[in-house]
């Protein structure tokens, strides 16, 4: 005889509850753990060698020294800067991809200053000029898709993601057009005899400038979000522009203004790695931070405190995977294979912040609990 009876599933997902703090975190960091082993059991298979020493070299990798703790903290506040210039934008669900270049864009007008202007200004004036230059060139890269899309409609992924190479190929010109030595297509350390138009160190360090920058940024842009008139109006626009046209919001007007605010931080990420760290210009002066910050948006939720502590780990991950390529002798490749694995972890945890699984009750205990 055909049993009719529908079976049920073994499992079934069902959205979550909305965690506290500490719960979402604790499954992310349950998911790192999770990840640790079995990274550990990868490079044992794989290579054979102890996973204890490949952690202690990651670990190396931004903290075996005092200068690399200096480096890791410059790195995490310039990935932090850039991360924090695409969140407004995020929270409006405009998906500004074009980060690497509005940063970019800034890196090349902080150039252009310290060159024209080095035989004409003073030091001081010179890098009020480029402040306001790599500012103003950021704020003029975002504003140009974001117009097209208050106007037109157009699609802001793929207008902001081309942004970056037409901001890549300027940069490849300038640099032939200022190249030194001539015939080598490059520039090298600009103004290095005079130092003018490099940003001056912080007691010292070259390194705290850029951080304690970066560091006001974070703190400015947290209120802005959260507890201004323009944080809210974005934040009614990313959940619906009819909403925020209803009740009286112009979001065009927000649009262009968000992503003016943008492309400004982005401008000063420019500032600080052309005049503050660098003191050059090249292609990939960004080093890809404007794709990266993306991710650790995301993985922050766009809350600007959390995103020090995913800056953080992804320039920890990145550090520690040069340190076992070039200490312990492994493929680079190999160390990409290990954060790889440590980030599919990280975000798959998210999904588990969101929902959880229901398993299926034995049948025995199901019909009794009809009883």
């Amino acid at each position: 005889m055909r049993d009719d009876k529908k079976k049920e599933p073994l499992f079934h997902i069902s959205k979550r509850a909305v965690l506290p703090w500490w719960g979402a975190w604790g499954i992310r960091l349950g998911a790192v753990v999770l990840a640790l082993i079995v990274c550990a059991v990868i490079s044992v298979i794989m290579t054979g060698q102890n996973p204890l020493q490949i952690y202690t070299t990651i670990f190396n990798g931004s903290f075996g020294s005092a200068r690399k703790i200096w480096v890791t903290m410059q790195n995490t506040a310039m990935l932090l800067c850039i991360s924090l210039a695409v969140t407004p934008a995020f929270r409006m669900r405009f998906w500004n991809i074009g980060g690497e270049g509005q940063a970019l864009i800034g890196c090349l007008a902080s150039a252009a200053c310290m060159i024209l202007l080095r035989d004409a200004l003073p030091h001081w004036a010179i890098i009020v000029c480029m402040a306001v230059a790599s500012v103003a060139a950021g704020a003029i890269w975002g504003v140009i898709p974001a117009f097209f899309k208050a106007k037109w409609n157009t699609n802001e992924t793929l207008f902001t993601l081309m942004m970056n190479y037409v901001a890549t190929q300027l940069v490849a010109y300038f640099c032939v057009v200022w190249e030194s030595p001539k015939g080598s297509g490059q520039i090298g350390v600009i103004n290095l005899n005079t130092n003018l138009g490099w940003l001056p160190d912080l007691f010292g360090n070259k390194y705290l400038l850029s951080i304690v920058v970066v560091l006001v940024i974070c703190v400015a842009m947290y209120f802005y979000l959260n507890y201004s008139k323009h944080g809210y109006e974005i934040s009614v626009v990313g959940e619906s522009e009819n909403t925020a046209r209803y009740v009286g919001i112009r979001v065009d007007r927000v649009i262009v203004r968000t992503m003016c605010l943008s492309g400004a931080v982005c401008g000063v990420a420019g500032l600080l790695l052309t005049g503050g760290l660098n003191h050059t210009l090249t292609t990939t002066l960004v080093g890809g931070r404007g794709f990266t910050a993306v991710m650790v948006s995301w993985l922050a939720k766009f809350n600007p405190i959390w995103m020090i502590l995913t800056s953080f780990l992804l320039v920890f991950l990145e550090r520690g995977a040069g340190e076992v390529a070039s200490k312990i002798g492994l493929n680079a490749s190999f160390s990409d294979i290990l954060t790889g694995v440590i980030l599919f972890f990280i975000i798959g945890s998210e999904f588990f912040i969101s929902y959880k699984i229901n398993f299926r009750k034995p049948a025995g205990k199901e019909a009794a609990s009809h009883v």
